[in-house]
């Protein structure tokens, strides 16, 4: 159980750090603000609408928060197929580390061969 709770507890910083990539935000006082929204979808043709709809009191900041999301999730979907699995790992985790890369990229991830001679 503590494994669980320490994965998702670390997905939810990720996460956090991705919306809001300047500070780190404490899961008592981010889960409000990024959680607690009412959600609706609409379709029309082949286009989806998410309208959100935010009853916190600081919603301009939210609001700030979810187009900076959208702009990076858009143009991840729209390259998702040139990238290979780590790329697209490495272009979320670089994003949400930001601060502390000082805008760089993570660097790729060294293959390992198991070589015994």
């Amino acid at each position: 159980m503590a494994r669980n709770t320490a994965l998702i507890y670390n997905w939810w910083s990720l996460f956090a750090r991705l919306a809001i990539p300047e500070r780190h935000a404490e899961a008592i006082t981010s889960r409000p603000l990024l959680l607690e929204a009412v959600r609706k979808q609409a379709c029309h043709g082949r286009q989806r609408h998410l309208m959100v709809t935010s009853m916190h009191g600081d919603h301009r900041e939210l609001r700030k928060i979810l187009h900076r999301l959208i702009v990076f999730f858009t143009w991840l979907r729209a390259n998702a197929e040139q990238l290979t699995c780590a790329e697209r790992w490495r272009q979320i985790l670089s994003l949400a580390l930001v601060k502390f890369l000082r805008g760089r990229l993570l660097n790729p991830p060294q293959l390992r061969l198991n070589f015994n001679p």
